[in-house]
């Protein structure tokens, strides 16, 4: 059943896609952590699961709109739409930021994930053994992921296909990073290049394995909560808890590894491990580290009171 929503509320929607294009460009962040945050998880999952052969057949029988609400295509226009947007207009600024404002900005990112974790996991009906078994194991594997080393930068038109598809999974997973994925298969910088120089190929490459990726997934995610809700819930607040180990905001770098990308320039990779405040080679900025991890947290409980008066309305 589509909910029946004023203008209004379309561009709450928008605005939440906003928020989950800009959390899905940091290596580290998802956005689907922000599409659970905010209330529009589980709808998101099964519109997308909703694009499929029945809403073809509904569009043969019953028209184009009947079809359009079998996939309640308005919230999906909206979604992207702020998703688009967002990743075309901060791409370039977030890249400069993590460039130049590192500490800071995992900081923020760091808070935002600490609440998203408290926030998650509280939605839990019941803790019981399996719950926590569910939560330890998202817990285990999300870390693992954030300790594999980066590879190299492929460009070949196959493997961004590759990557998107893979990618998306994670993008739409709360706590497991898309970006850090592309990272990690070594796409990360063609794909944030081609949407800087507005490389349309690239990004239409990229994009067809999202859609793949995206239509595959939902299905299983979907059957997840469907059958698995609570235990569901204890795993993806596992992977938040998981992916702390990549967003801490105070890094040393213990390795660099050097790589030719497909088009001949030559790169370089840092490895970095987690170090305290103290130990940081650099200005820590830790007051200005401290109030932006503030920030992030008041962030998500905004969200929160935003999502549960929108749900009263």
């Amino acid at each position: 059943m589509v909910p029946k929503r004023r203008f209004t509320d379309y561009m709450g929607i928008v605005l939440r896609g906003f928020a989950m294009g800009a959390a899905d460009v940091v290596p580290g962040v998802s956005g689907g952590t922000i599409a659970f945050i905010s209330g529009i998880y589980e709808e998101f999952i099964n519109a997308i699961r909703s694009v499929n052969l029945q809403a073809i057949k509904t569009w043969q029988k019953e028209g184009f709109k009947a079809a359009w609400n079998h996939i309640n295509g308005n919230f999906l226009v909206a979604l992207f739409l702020g998703i688009g947007t967002s990743i075309v207009l901060l791409a370039h600024q977030i890249s400069r930021l993590l460039e130049h404002y590192p500490v800071l900005l995992w900081s923020f990112f760091f808070g935002l994930i600490v609440a998203s974790v408290l926030y998650v996991g509280r939605t839990v009906k019941k803790w019981e053994a399996g719950t926590f078994v569910a939560m330890a194991t998202g817990a285990g594997f999300a870390f693992w992921i954030t300790t594999l080393t980066p590879s190299g930068n492929i460009g070949e038109h196959w493997y961004i296909i590759l990557s998107g598809a893979i990618a998306v999974c994670a993008m739409i997973l709360p706590g497991i990073s898309g970006s850090f994925i592309l990272v990690l298969l070594g796409s990360y910088q063609t794909i944030l290049t081609a949407i800087d120089h507005r490389d349309l190929v690239m990004i239409g490459w990229f994009g067809l394995g999202c859609i793949i990726g995206l239509l595959a997934f939902s299905h299983v995610l979907s059957w997840l909560f469907r059958k698995y809700h609570n235990l569901t819930i204890a795993l993806l607040t596992g992977f938040l808890i998981g992916s702390l180990n990549k967003i801490w905001p105070w890094k040393e770098v213990v390795e660099k590894k050097v790589f030719t990308r497909a088009d001949g320039e030559v790169k370089e990779i840092f490895i970095r491990n987690n170090v305290l405040p103290q130990h940081f080679d650099g200005d820590p900025q830790l007051l200005s580290a401290i109030l932006l991890g503030l920030g992030g947290l008041a962030l998500i409980f905004l969200l929160e009171f935003a999502a549960t008066r929108n749900k009263k309305i």
